[in-house]
């Protein structure tokens, strides 16, 4: 048995940087190289579920970093602190025993549940656009059973209902190691199901699945038009709720919005709490890109953050893409991370847009492009009159061309409500029909973002 030097991770975590940092995460600076065991190098997680993460996702890329850093055709292994302290006991290492008694170890948990050590509730973005549903989720991890059973998040792709989910797992594991706790997709129970319907092992699903003390489910809108699985579903949730259990869904719509779900199911799912996660504001994905960025160990300039914010209101995981797409660039080129690369890795042409359709997106790079100001400057709190006013025509030209509501336009421009929006609105109207120079230079704006000459005389209510 050979020790591991510090240097050694050192090097291996270098080399992941390098050549795999799509998978690299702030936590690895954690996790220890132990030993060298027969070609075996073993590198010790401190939690269960990153523990998993490793074993499943990450096994050949720390490999191909370990054989780099030791020069040896070594492969990883990834092990507890309890395998840790188990070998230091069996071979008297009375060093490495102290070492695994500094740390802690976590119940077992079903072989086939594999969570994302980046969706913790640490990690999760509260913004007013998922407020509740984060609190209601704080709660059922604490208290499950108690606080609000069954608990039920619904909202668009990519919005954060698995991140709950997931950090509602992770933290009923830190707050009841003893507790049955099982998270899957709706595919997923679905598939078990048939697989013991064909095996002819239905008692022991059942056993499995009505026996749980947490049970997770995301995207349960899949039940939609499967007849037997919603009746399998029905009868496991009733012995659930009936047992005081938590049970904790997610999908795309809310409960009577699931198309051809039977009624019964649709009165269970609403009987407990409804939550609604929406599309996160400009000050919220502002927030997010930074946690995103974090958890990577990318430092993203402020107008870059700004860029990416106003450009991607879609969902997180485009915002996500774009981070994963910026860092490859910046590792590819040999470049640091600026606007223009972002721009880059982005791809679109807003000030060049030759459309009738015009987007908050749009208006925002038009805008600052037009009167040189940073993004970061014009979603400010600043208010010199050489961004203001800008800013006010970016809240009117919203107004006016997008469908978007007062409270949703001030969100894009720095987090405003709506009553600034509807002064900016006003302001800017009032003053276009006196100020020739400022109609002048609506109307330049109006023909570049439309491509085409709009009436300046229009009045706006």
């Amino acid at each position: 048995m050979m020790k591991c030097e510090t240097k050694i991770m050192d090097s291996m975590l270098d080399h992941l940087r390098e050549h795999h940092n799509s998978i690299c995460r702030h936590w690895f600076e954690e996790i220890k190289a132990l030993d060298i065991i027969d070609d075996v190098l073993r590198v010790v997680v401190d939690e269960q579920v990153r523990l998993k993460y490793l074993q499943r996702c990450c096994s050949d890329y720390f490999t191909e970093a370990a054989q780099f850093a030791t020069g040896r055709p070594v492969a990883v292994q990834f092990i507890s602190e309890k395998q840790a302290m188990d070998t230091a006991r069996n071979t008297g290492d009375g060093e490495n025993q102290e070492w695994a008694h500094a740390g802690f170890t976590q119940s077992g948990f079903e072989e086939d549940m594999l969570l994302s050590p980046d969706y913790t509730f640490d990690s999760f973005v509260v913004g007013p656009d998922n407020r509740l549903a984060h609190a209601a989720a704080v709660a059922v991890a604490k208290k499950p059973g108690k606080a609000y059973n069954p608990f039920f998040i619904y909202g668009g792709v990519g919005l954060g209902k698995t991140h709950l989910l997931q950090a509602i797992c992770q933290e009923a594991m830190r707050n009841h190691p003893s507790m049955k706790i099982y998270y899957t997709s709706c595919n997923g129970f679905m598939n078990q199901f048939l697989d013991a319907v064909q095996a002819g092992q239905m008692s022991t699903f059942r056993h499995r699945f009505r026996t749980y003390d947490l049970l997770v489910i995301d995207d349960i809108h899949d039940l939609s038009k499967r007849g037997p699985s919603q009746e399998e579903f029905f009868h496991t949730f009733n012995i659930l709720y009936q047992g005081g259990r938590q049970i904790v869904l997610s999908s795309d719509a809310p409960p009577n919005e699931i198309p051809e779900l039977e009624e019964r199911l649709i009165s269970r799912f609403n009987c407990g709490l409804v939550a609604n996660i929406d599309r996160p504001c400009y000050e919220t994905r502002v927030a997010i890109i930074r946690s995103k960025a974090g958890l990577k160990g990318i430092e993203l300039p402020d107008d870059v953050v700004s860029y990416i914010a106003a450009k991607i209101d879609t969902n997180i995981r485009e915002i996500e893409g774009t981070i994963t797409k910026i860092q490859g660039l910046s590792v590819i080129n040999k470049a640091k991370i600026d606007l223009s690369l972002a721009k880059k890795a982005i791809g679109e042409r807003i000030s060049n847009v030759n459309t009738t359709q015009m987007t908050i997106q749009g208006i925002i790079e038009t805008i600052s492009n037009y009167y040189n100001l940073k993004l970061a400057d014009l979603l400010s709190k600043r208010r010199h009159k050489s961004i203001s006013l800008p800013r006010q025509i970016g809240m009117y030209l919203a107004r006016k061309h997008t469908r978007f509501s007062l409270e949703e336009i001030g969100g894009y421009f720095g987090g405003r409500d709506h009553t600034t929006v509807m002064h900016a609105v006003r302001t800017i109207d009032s003053r276009r029909g006196e100020d020739a120079i400022l109609d002048k230079d609506l109307m330049i704006l109006e023909k570049e973002l439309t491509g085409s000459t709009i009436d300046p005389i229009g009045s706006y209510s």
